[in-house]
């Protein structure tokens, strides 16, 4: 029996980012359309921001997250996350 890894999510965001609460409403959007339950994990620090990371890898951009606080000029959508969500599960 082969037992799959959880998927690891993300919402990076700078200190009263006013962007995150879209990013953190479009990232519940997805996990409800693909059906996912996952632990979403939060994290506050020197990131651009938002940026949305499923295992690893920035849903926008499909790359590892950058480093270096900056507000973000393009927003993850619930179409991105959920396309990353699919990505991941296979």
């Amino acid at each position: 029996m082969t037992t799959s890894a959880p998927i690891r999510v993300q919402l990076l965001s700078v200190p009263d980012c006013p962007l995150v609460e879209r990013a953190r409403a479009a990232l519940h959007c997805a996990l409800g359309r693909v059906g996912i339950s996952a632990a979403v994990e939060e994290l506050v620090g020197a990131y651009p921001s938002p940026t949305v990371v499923i295992d690893g890898l920035d849903v926008v951009t499909h790359a590892p997250a950058a480093s270096g606080a900056c507000c973000r000029l393009d927003m993850p959508t619930a179409a991105q996350i959920a396309a990353a969500l699919e990505r991941s599960t296979g």
